[in-house]
């Protein structure tokens, strides 16, 4: 599988939108990349799929800017590229929440890496000795392809649905840690950042989201496939394409992003 996949997000408070998109599209389009980048006044957020020479030349010169220069993607394969164009878009919000309080380049919640959490899981609780539970954080067409099974699921039909389901269940999570997880980590931090914002003390991100879980564990746990936003699908726990059927056209571009 010659194609590399990567998908990378930062929350970063950026003032020149315009000017940005239209470097980003020329350097992308030079390269003939195909994929998707969204830009919005608190970061940017990243799809983007070809060569290892097409993808490393792309993240060069992303880097050569000092906002991203700490950018450092997630990566899968496959054997043709999944996405059929390259845009990049300007957009209210890399991830919509519809809670302009929620500032993540501000300050970001805890974060729990890969390992960690797959340690807590294995021996049932954090190392404190809390009962840890998983909270996911996606829409319930991602949810249906694959989550760990234990997760709190609140069935979303779209992430700005998330503060009124949490706001409703606070009680099931009193004395517990909490990790909120997604796809590659743009949505839990939001989330955590919520929570935490709502009172709720031992909460977590998972670094990296599902992506990054299955790229650094033995994907105890997980069940099923991770949903990705392009033609591939999903992926299995090897992140190679999981050969799973499209689901029903549910997809906004609101939810572009993980």
């Amino acid at each position: 599988m010659s194609i590399v996949n990567i998908s990378a997000y930062k929350f970063i408070s950026l003032d020149d939108l315009p000017a940005l998109r239209e470097r980003l599209l020329a350097r992308c389009e030079a390269l003939a990349l195909k994929g998707t980048i969204l830009l919005a006044a608190e970061g940017i957020n990243l799809f983007l799929a070809g060569s290892r020479e097409q993808i490393d030349g792309f993240m060069a010169s992303l880097h050569e800017d000092p906002r991203f220069a700490d950018i450092e993607p997630k990566e899968s394969r496959s054997a043709s590229v999944p996405f059929g164009r390259m845009r990049v878009r300007l957009k209210r919000e890399i991830i919509t929440m519809r809670l302009p309080t929620i500032r993540p380049e501000g300050g970001r919640a805890p974060a729990v890496n890969a390992v960690t959490l797959q340690r807590w899981l294995d021996q049932g609780h954090d190392d404190e000795g809390r009962e840890v539970v998983l909270l996911d954080t996606r829409n319930d067409y991602e949810t249906d392809v694959g989550k760990f099974p234990q997760a709190v699921d609140y069935r979303l039909a779209s992430f700005t649905g998330f503060p009124a389901a949490i706001a409703a269940d606070l009680e099931r999570y009193a004395g517990k840690t909490v990790v909120s997880y997604c796809t590659g980590g743009i949505r839990c931090e939001k989330a955590a950042l919520h929570m935490r914002d709502l009172g709720m003390q031992d909460v977590y991100q998972l670094e990296g989201g599902i992506l990054k879980y299955l790229e650094q564990t033995s994907a105890t746990h997980w069940q099923g496939g991770c949903f990705v936003f392009d033609e591939r699908v999903a992926v299995d726990a090897t992140l190679a394409p999981a050969g799973i059927p499209m689901p029903a056209p549910r997809r906004s571009d609101k939810d572009d992003g993980a």
